[in-house]
């Protein structure tokens, strides 16, 4: 008997184990579909979010990944490892530009055609893919030579199966920075649809072949489940750190930081402070196209800060170091030719380096006011007290001054001063001080 319900339940479980085997969606439910969005500069951690959408998405089994992407460009290393990713997925990716007023410039303009489908919404753009330098600046001309050609290249074995019109058109916007709006590349056929939204370019995809690592494929959208593939917080906070604008921000909360660690130490949060912010903008120096000749103007700015605390000069050494900084944040991220989106905002950095100077010289006013100050410690502070003489001095006695008795004598060439006097402190020596009477007797 216990032998044949064993017998019964393997049965059952080999029954059902195919079923269980199967992803949750081959019971009945559709695959899914992956959206990622890309928007802004490319970044290593645009990279980053784009391998693992792709690995997530095979190992989903979804139906495809959407790729909405809204780019000025970037470098052209990092546009290759992308492009890699892409055309290596054995999920169809569909490169969307999007929303309206969105555009897929430079390195966007490679990567759309290296979906396994393209799609624009209305009142968005694609081109101008001229190839530059790692600073933003115009290339010589052999080297300029080579990049276009292997980008033309790459452009035409991406665009091979959309036409010959295409394929001239991906060139050109290589050639001579040639950029078009969504409908002049959709009748050319630099892109497959034109889609107002996410739900139209479903619509459209139902039923469309694309052929990817895998094989040619017939996507199946008509009954989409959509799943929002999001970026990591490490991911976000990467792609935060490579904006010009918060690197500036970091490096002068930092310095300052490091700076006042070093002016009082014994402490350790502003210099734990200093040392995460230095750090942070770091990494965005090591991304962003920065000329490091502004940094010899940054350090001259702080440099004088420092100078100014140490031997102050009434605050002219703080507003040469507000204008060395200045200069020298313009210098480090505004060089002639750096992209417009990888500049630093000057209103930010003039308002920045105000606001440090204006730290400083309250440092730098404080310093001066302690140096004229009187001395309040010690026995030097009891000069100019008033007190009461409580014996005769003639010329020695005892006066009562500061809450305490002290062993007086007359200043040299008093008259004798009574008991009940009041007198002022005039001289110190060890523990014997010396008056001299300023007023009448006291009640």
């Amino acid at each position: 008997m216990i032998r044949k319900r064993l017998s019964i339940i393997w049965l059952v479980f080999l029954f059902l184990l195919p079923g269980l085997a199967q992803p949750a969606h081959a019971q009945g439910d559709a695959a899914p579909i992956l959206v990622l969005t890309l928007e802004g500069p490319l970044t290593p951690s645009m990279l980053q979010y784009l391998e693992r959408g792709v690995r997530h998405a095979e190992e989903s089994g979804a139906e495809a990944m959407i790729l909405q992407l809204d780019t000025p460009g970037g470098e052209i290393n990092l546009m290759n490892s992308m492009v890699q990713v892409i055309r290596s997925s054995q999920t169809p990716v569909v490169v969307y530009i999007t929303p309206s007023g969105a555009i897929a410039g430079s390195a966007g303009t490679i990567i759309t055609l290296a979906g396994h489908a393209a799609a624009m919404a209305p009142q968005t753009a694609i081109g101008a893919a001229s190839p530059v330098g790692p600073q933003g600046e115009e290339l010589g001309e052999t080297i300029a030579a080579k990049e276009k050609n292997i980008l033309r290249a790459t452009a035409r074995s991406l665009a091979e199966r959309r036409g010959a019109e295409a394929i001239a058109l991906a060139e050109r916007t290589i050639e001579s920075a040639a950029a078009v709006s969504a409908s002049e590349a959709y009748a050319i056929g630099l892109v497959d649809f034109i889609a107002k939204d996410l739900s139209d370019l479903l619509r459209q995809l139902d039923g469309f072949q694309v052929t990817t690592s895998a094989g040619e494929l017939t996507l199946e959208t008509s009954n989409p489940q959509i799943e929002v593939f999001e970026p990591s917080w490490i991911e976000s906070l990467l792609g935060i750190l490579t904006n010009p604008n918060i690197v500036f921000v970091l490096m002068t909360i930092g310095v300052q930081a490091i700076l006042i660690e070093l002016s009082s130490p014994g402490g350790w949060v502003a210099g734990f402070i200093g040392a995460v912010c230095l750090a942070l903008a770091a990494y965005g120096f090591g991304v962003l196209p920065v000329n490091w000749f502004g940094i010899i103007f940054l350090i001259i700015a702080f440099v004088l800060f420092v100078v100014d605390i140490k031997a102050p000069t009434h605050g002219a050494l703080t507003a040469a170091g507000a204008a060395s900084l200045i200069i020298g944040a313009l210098v480090l991220f505004n060089s002639p030719g750096t992209p417009q989106f990888q500049r630093v905002s000057v209103p930010l950095v003039i308002g920045v380096s105000l606001i440090t100077a204006a730290v400083f010289f309250g440092i730098v006013t404080f310093a001066i006011r302690a140096q004229k100050a009187p001395i309040r410690t010690g026995q030097e502070s009891l000069i100019g007290r008033m007190g009461v003489a409580r014996s005769d001095l003639n010329p020695g006695g005892t006066v009562q001054a500061a809450g305490e008795l002290w062993t007086a004598e007359t200043e040299t060439g008093e008259a004798p001063i009574p008991a009940g006097s009041r007198v002022e402190i005039v001289r110190v020596e060890g523990v014997h001080v010396f008056v001299r009477m300023v007023g009448g007797q006291v009640d």
